[in-house]
C-alpha cells in the first residue's frame, strides 16, 4: 500500500509533513490476520479504509467492521464511502462479522455502518442483530458501536442501548460553524442529543471524536471538547483530517503534533476519562483501552 506524500490544499499541491508519513504494517500477528482477511474476504474498514494504524490495532486484537452495505444515503464532504441508493439489507451479515471476528481471535470489536436514511427503522434492527450475533459467538470480546445519529429517533437509538455494548460512540466530526458544509445531512445539536441520550439511558462509555485540518478555528475546537464534556462523553478522539480525493473538501492545514498535544491537555482538564489527539488518531484508535 503505498501513500501518498501530496494532498491537496484549495488548488495547491503541497508535501505532506513529516508526521503524516505512515510506516507500512509489520508483525508476525498483523500478517497472520492479513493472511485470514484476504483467505475468507473478511470485510474491516481498517483494510478497505487503508487506516494508518491498521497494524498497531491488530497486533493488539482490535479491528473496525462497517454492516449495512457499503453505500451510504448521506453525502459528507470528508468520507470516502460511496453515495447512493443502497442495496437491500443482508439479514445474513450479523452472523458473517461475527464469524470473522472469531476467525480473526479479535479481543475487542468496533462495529461501524453507514447511514440507511431509507430504511424505516434506519438500520438500528440489523445493528442489534449484529451485536447479538457477536457476543453468541464471542462471549469474551468487548463492543464498541460507533454509530450513526438515526436523525435522533429515540426508538432506533433505544435499540442500541438494550444490547448495552461496553463502548457507544457517535462523532461529531468537526465544530458547529462547519457541520453544515462538512456533515451536509447532520446537525449539530442533534449529534450532542443523541450522545447525552446514550448516557442518560445507561450506556457505560459514551465516545465521540473530530477532525481537524478542515478551516477550524482553535476556539472553535476547544467549545467542541466543552460542548461534549457537557454532554457527559467519557471519550474523545481528535485527529488529522485527510482528503479521500479530489472531489472531497480540501484540507486547510496540516495541524502540528504540538498543537495536538495542547487540545488533549485541555480535554483531559475538562475530565474526559481518555483522549487520543494526534495526527494519525482515527475514531477507533487505542479502542480497546477505552472500555475502562
Amino acid at each position: 500500500m503505498k501513500h501518498l506524500e501530496r494532498e491537496e490544499i484549495g488548488t495547491k499541491r503541497v508535501e505532506k509533513p513529516k508526521w503524516i508519513r505512515v510506516k507500512l504494517p509489520t508483525g508476525k500477528k498483523y500478517t497472520e490476520l492479513r493472511n485470514l482477511v484476504d483467505k475468507y474476504d473478511l470485510h474491516t474498514i481498517c483494510t478497505s479504509g487503508s487506516c494508518p494504524n491498521m497494524g498497531e490495532c491488530w497486533s493488539e486484537g482490535t479491528a473496525t467492521f462497517m454492516i449495512l452495505g457499503n453505500i451510504c444515503t448521506r453525502s459528507c464532504g470528508f468520507c470516502g464511502v460511496q453515495t447512493g441508493r443502497p442495496n437491500s439489507v443482508d439479514w445474513n451479515e450479523p452472523d458473517k462479522v461475527a464469524r470473522s471476528i472469531k476467525l480473526m481471535q479479535i479481543k475487542h470489536a468496533v462495529i461501524t455502518s453507514v447511514d440507511r436514511d431509507d430504511l424505516k427503522d434506519m438500520g438500528s434492527i440489523l445493528w442489534a442483530e449484529t451485536v447479538n450475533a457477536i457476543r453468541r459467538l464471542n462471549p469474551n470480546t468487548t463492543l464498541e458501536t460507533l454509530i450513526p445519529d438515526f436523525q435522533g429517533n429515540k426508538r432506533n437509538l433505544d435499540r442500541i442501548i438494550e444490547v448495552a455494548p461496553e463502548v457507544v460512540s457517535h462523532n461529531i466530526e468537526t465544530v458547529r460553524r462547519l457541520t453544515r458544509q462538512v456533515r451536509v445531512q447532520a446537525k449539530y445539536d442533534q449529534s450532542l442529543e443523541v450522545l447525552r441520550y446514550l448516557k442518560e439511558k445507561g450506556i457505560r462509555r459514551t465516545k465521540s471524536g473530530i477532525m481537524l485540518g478542515l478551516g477550524e478555528a482553535r476556539e472553535e475546537v476547544m467549545q467542541s471538547l466543552q460542548d461534549l464534556r457537557e454532554h457527559h462523553v467519557d471519550v474523545v478522539t481528535i485527529g488529522q483530517y485527510l482528503q479521500p480525493s479530489k472531489k472531497h473538501l480540501p484540507v486547510s492545514r496540516f495541524v502540528s503534533p504540538e498543537e495536538f498535544k495542547e487540545y488533549e491537555t485541555f480535554a483531559l482538564g475538562l475530565g474526559f476519562r481518555h483522549v487520543e489527539s494526534s495526527p494519525l488518531v482515527r475514531s477507533s484508535y487505542k479502542a480497546h483501552k477505552h472500555i475502562n
